[in-house]
């Protein structure tokens, strides 16, 4: 046993200090940005935000209203050859097709790939530092050699570089910050996701690779912090839940609309997709009620218009540029929170 003295740090423990800029407009801001990845050689223009590959967010209709804005969805596993198939030639090229590490998935997968150009694979497991998903990782790569692979996730920068040597384009970091994953409570494990994603990204970008940041974000400013740390993709699961897009029936409770969501690890998402939860795991993730919000558009414009915001208040004309111009300080106070109830129960209302 050993402990690590330095401190870890969250979004809620920093903020973007502001600098002298020459822009006079949000609209002098560039979002859309390109890339060209290490292993597959493939490029990609885009805005690097994805929603999460969660059967709640990961939905047909929501790769729809995202790729409108140029933004990409990593689909969830459960969605047909038949429903792939169904997508047109606007939306394929911001899609991720979803897997975990069995051999039904890879198979599934493949079937998928033969008949649908998708550009991306997310190869997705709790816990990526097992052996057999850099195993997994190395067998893509090679049926798949000019696919996109985003695999994790992991928090160590020794890991992104494995996973990254192994085929991985993009690395998913975030052990346990998302809103509906109850894996520190249950396991102790994990990683503050601001230094996870500094560290990490230092670590990829040292092997021209790329890192997806996976969890945490709660509101725009967060989305803004984590491309501030160093990320190259924000994946946002809890922020695109509830809306028109997303997976469920609207049902009322006490006179207020809601949608269901749960982590895909919760024993509602297990009794759903596997039919119980096998007796050697408890269940890591939970299970909420979340306020309806309507179409994910105004969210989508919501996010935007924060990163754009966070890019003219320290100087960076276009997105690549942010982290090269953030200094992060230290805080004990986010925000004044006085009348913070009454704004959520008005935006939840709209």
């Amino acid at each position: 046993m050993r402990i690590e003295p330095d401190i870890k740090l969250d979004f809620k423990d920093v903020l973007i200090r502001p600098k002298r800029s020459t822009l006079r407009s949000r609209s002098e801001v560039t979002v859309v940005r390109d890339y060209k990845f290490r292993n597959s050689g493939q490029k990609w223009s885009g805005v690097p935000i994805i929603a999460s590959n969660m059967d709640h967010t990961g939905t047909i209709a929501m790769a729809k209203a995202l790729a409108e804005h140029k933004l990409a969805t990593a689909l969830d596993k459960f969605i047909s050859l038949e429903d792939w198939q169904a997508l047109n030639e606007k939306v394929l090229p911001y899609t991720f097709v979803s897997a975990g590490s069995n051999k039904d998935d890879f198979e599934k997968i493949s079937a998928i790939l033969k008949k649908v150009n998708i550009p991306g694979i997310c190869l997705d497991i709790a816990n990526g530092y097992s052996k057999h998903f850099t195993d997994l990782v190395k067998k893509v790569r090679e049926t798949f050699p000019n696919k996109i692979i985003m695999a994790g996730n992991v928090v160590t920068g020794e890991m992104v570089e494995e996973l990254i040597i192994s085929g991985a384009d993009i690395v998913k970091v975030g052990i346990g910050p998302g809103s509906v994953c109850t894996t520190r409570v249950k396991t102790g494990v994990g990683y503050p996701q601001l230094s996870a994603i500094i560290e990490c990204a230092d670590s990829a970008h040292g092997l021209k690779g790329h890192v997806c940041a996976d969890g945490g974000c709660v509101v725009p400013g967060d989305v803004a912090k984590a491309f501030a740390a160093g990320a190259d993709f924000v994946m946002l699961g809890g922020m695109f839940a509830g809306h028109d897009e997303a997976s469920g029936e609207i049902f009322e409770v006490d006179d207020r609309q809601y949608k269901r969501f749960y982590g895909m690890s919760s024993a509602e998402a297990m009794h759903k997709h596997h039919g119980k939860v096998e007796e050697y795991r408890s269940s890591e993730g939970r299970s909420v009620n979340v306020p309806y919000r309507g179409p994910v558009e105004n969210t989508i414009l919501d996010i935007l218009g924060g990163i754009r915001s966070a890019c003219t208040y320290v100087g960076a004309d276009h997105f690549k540029y942010l982290s090269k111009c953030t200094t992060f300080i230290r805080v004990t106070q986010q925000w004044n929170e006085i009348y913070a109830h009454n704004q959520t129960n008005k935006d939840n209302a709209r």
